[in-house]
């Protein structure tokens, strides 16, 4: 299956928090998106493996993702070196995506920035014609992506363009909520974390109205580029 979109995540709910508005909106335009999550979040302080993978299954159910896939990395300590490459490489090259969305470039989180530099060497290492890898057998052609941006997750990064996704944050609300074991729950008696209080789920509709206000819509999403984002003529900034 080719898709126009892929949307990789460190940990379940990363796309979903940091850019899970824009993927909606993207579908319902009729885009093919998919979503890989490089680990199981299993260093998570709650819930679990197994219970974040049926979270996970939920939320791309939500969102109306095409596939979901979990490339099973080491919570915490994957690293950007050949093997975990690869990997990432197999997949930009069974789904040849003309867009790659992934992680923030810098971040609280040490998984962050560490899967949002593997993912994109392993979207420029795609185009090699030298660099052969198999997938089920098969022999993989080179692949790279015309575009690679990254969302902005746990700190406030300056964007280089935002995408309006007004009538999308209901969507994107419920998709991060799928992972009722990571976010706020008044009624639990597991441990509290900084992604557990009611500030951090408020925070997730704050953000996004805040950058909506500073281009006139009521929400948008923030990312990063590593190239000029180029327009076709000026009548289509809004």
């Amino acid at each position: 299956m080719k898709l126009d979109i892929l949307a990789f995540g460190a940990h379940p709910d990363d796309v979903e928090l940091g850019c899970g508005a824009t993927v909606a909106k993207e579908i319902s335009l009729g885009k093919k998106v998919g979503i890989v999550d490089l680990t199981q979040g299993e260093l998570g302080t709650r819930g679990s493996a197994t219970l974040r993978f049926k979270e996970a299954a939920k939320a791309k159910e939500i969102l109306g993702a095409s596939v979901r896939e979990n490339l099973g990395f080491a919570d915490g300590f994957f690293i950007n070196d050949k093997e975990h490459q690869l990997e990432v490489i197999k997949m930009i090259r069974k789904y040849q995506p003309e867009i790659v969305l992934c992680n923030a470039i810098d971040d609280r989180h040490i998984d962050h920035p560490k899967g949002s530099k593997l993912v994109s060497d392993a979207c420029f290492l795609s185009g090699l014609l030298k660099i052969e890898t198999e997938l089920d057998g098969m022999k993989q052609e080179k692949w790279r992506p015309k575009q690679v941006h990254h969302y902005i997750q746990w700190k406030n990064i300056e964007p280089d363009f935002v995408v309006d996704v007004s009538g999308f944050m209901d969507k994107k609300i419920s998709s991060v909520m799928a992972y009722s074991s990571q976010f706020y729950d008044p009624k639990s008696n597991e441990p509290e974390t900084p992604i557990t209080s009611k500030n951090f789920t408020d925070s997730v509709e704050y953000r996004a109205r805040d950058l909506g206000r500073l281009i006139n819509v009521e929400f948008a999403e923030g990312f990063t580029s590593e190239r000029y984002v180029a327009i076709e003529n000026l009548s289509k900034i809004i």
